[in-house]
C-alpha cells in the first residue's frame, strides 16, 4: 500500500468530536471511541496539498464554485455511480443533515408526514421531530440476519398517513444495506403513484463492498428522478466532515427553487472556500487513495468477524453491504438497552453509538465504526470481549 492506514493519529486536544467531548456527553474522560461515523485516518496527500496552497494563498473571502469544481463532482458521479446529474441541478449545502432539515421545511408542512425506516440514522428523527413533522415508520424486517423492505406495511403507512416526503438512507446507516435497482425502482414507484417525494440520502455511496453496486435512485428513471432530491458529500469518503460541503441534486426546477429559497431564508449563502478546494481535490485526484482505503476497511471488517465469531459469539454480526458501520446485534444476552449500555461503556471502556437511539428497531444493538487502524479497534474488540467473557 502507498498510504499508511495503520498509523495512529492522536486526535486528542484537537477540538476533535469522536476523542475531546466525552465528559461533555456524559462519557468517561477515558473512554475509547467507536461511535461517530468520521475516520481516524489522515485524508488523501492531494487534499492536503490543496489546502497547503490555499492557506499559503492567505485569503479566505466568500467563495463559489466555478466550472472546474461542477465539472469534478459531474466527473465523480459519472465514473464512480454511472449516474450524470442534470445542469444546473446542484446546490451546495453545508452537510447532508443540514440539507435534510431543508427539504423537511421545503415540501412539508407543520403536521405533515414524513416516512423513514427504522432502525434508521438518527438525525433523521430528530428533524423530522423538531420540525413538528408527524413521524411515521414503516420498520425493516430482519430476516435471517439480513434486513428488508416490508412494501406492504411501506405503501400502507403512505396511504394511512396521507405522507408527503420520505427519508431514505442508501446505503442504510446502521443496517448496512445497499439496495439493489429492483428494490429502488419498487419504492420509488410506490411514492410516485402517491405523490411523495423522495429525499434520498447517500453519503455512504462511495463505500460499497465488492458483490453489490450503489445505484443512485434519480438514475432509476427520468419520471423518479422528478421527485427526487439527491444527497452526496465527499465528507465520508474523504473524511472531509469538519470541511462542510454536501452536494445536493434536484432536478425538478419547482422543488429545486423552493429548496433554495428555504436556504437562503435560513441565511446560508456562500459555502467553506476550504471545503471547496479540498473537495475539488478529492473527487480529481483522490480515487487511488480511496481504492487503498477500502481495501484497509475490508480486511478491518474481516478481522473483525473472525474475532466476533470466537470470542463473542454470542454477538451477531449483520452482514454489511456498505459503509464502513458495523451492527452488531447483543440481543441474545436478554439485557436492557440501559444495562447494554452500562457493560460498553462501564465495563468494556467503550463508546459505541447505542442501538435504541437509531429507533425501538434498533434496541439491543450497538452500532461500531471500524474505519481505524487494526490495532486500535482490535483494542477495543478484546475490551468488548473481556466485558462479555462471562455472561
Amino acid at each position: 500500500m502507498s498510504y499508511n492506514f495503520d498509523e495512529v493519529i492522536n486526535r486528542k486536544g484537537t477540538s476533535c468530536l469522536k476523542y475531546d467531548f466525552a465528559v461533555e456527553r456524559g462519557y468517561p474522560k477515558d473512554v475509547l471511541p467507536f461511535w461517530v461515523a468520521d475516520m481516524d485516518f489522515r485524508t488523501a496527500s492531494c487534499v492536503i496539498e490543496e489546502l497547503q496552497k490555499r492557506v499559503t494563498h492567505g485569503i479566505f473571502g466568500y467563495t463559489d464554485p466555478g466550472a472546474d469544481y461542477r465539472a469534478a463532482v459531474w466527473n465523480w458521479m459519472r465514473e464512480q455511480h454511472g449516474w450524470t446529474p442534470a445542469e444546473g441541478s446542484l446546490t451546495i449545502t453545508p452537510g447532508v443533515v443540514f440539507a435534510l432539515g431543508m427539504a423537511v421545511q421545503s415540501f412539508t408542512a407543520p403536521g405533515d408526514a414524513v416516512l423513514i425506516q427504522q432502525p434508521v440514522y438518527y438525525p433523521f428523527s430528530s428533524i423530522i421531530l423538531g420540525n413538528d413533522r408527524q413521524l411515521v415508520n414503516s420498520p425493516l424486517v430482519l430476516k435471517d440476519g439480513h434486513y428488508e423492505i416490508d412494501f406492504v406495511d411501506f405503501e400502507q403507512k403512505i396511504t394511512q398517513h396521507r405522507v408527503k416526503l420520505f427519508l431514505l438512507c442508501n446505503p442504510h446507516n446502521p443496517a448496512g444495506r445497499v439496495y439493489t435497482r429492483a428494490e429502488l425502482q419498487k419504492m420509488a414507484l410506490i411514492c410516485y403513484q402517491h405523490g411523495v417525494t423522495i429525499v434520498s440520502d447517500e453519503i455512504h455511496s462511495d463505500f460499497v463492498r465488492d458483490g453489490h453496486t450503489h445505484t443512485v435512485l434519480a438514475s432509476v428513471s427520468e419520471e423518479i428522478a422528478q421527485h427526487v432530491i439527491t444527497c452526496t458529500a465527499p465528507s465520508k469518503t474523504f473524511n472531509l466532515a469538519g470541511l462542510q460541503i454536501s452536494n445536493i441534486f434536484i432536478e425538478n426546477e419547482q422543488l429545486r427553487k423552493k429548496f433554495r429559497a428555504t436556504i437562503d431564508h435560513a441565511g446560508y449563502s456562500q459555502p467553506n472556500a476550504l471545503g471547496l478546494f479540498a473537495a475539488q481535490a478529492a473527487y480529481e485526484k483522490g480515487l487511488p487513495w480511496l481504492n487503498e482505503l477500502k481495501a484497509y476497511l475490508e480486511a478491518n471488517y474481516q478481522r473483525t468477524k473472525a474475532f466476533l465469531a470466537k470470542e463473542l459469539p454470542k454477538v451477531t454480526l449483520i452482514e454489511p453491504e456498505g459503509t464502513y458501520l458495523l451492527w452488531l446485534d447483543f440481543r441474545a444476552y436478554g439485557l436492557s438497552a440501559k444495562e447494554l449500555d452500562d457493560i460498553i461503556v462501564h465495563e468494556a471502556g467503550l463508546w459505541l453509538d447505542s442501538g435504541h437511539i437509531f429507533g425501538k428497531d434498533g434496541e439491543g444493538f450497538e452500532r461500531l465504526n471500524i474505519a481505524c487502524p487494526w490495532s486500535t479497534l482490535e483494542t477495543g474488540l478484546q475490551k468488548l470481549a473481556a466485558a462479555f467473557r462471562n455472561r
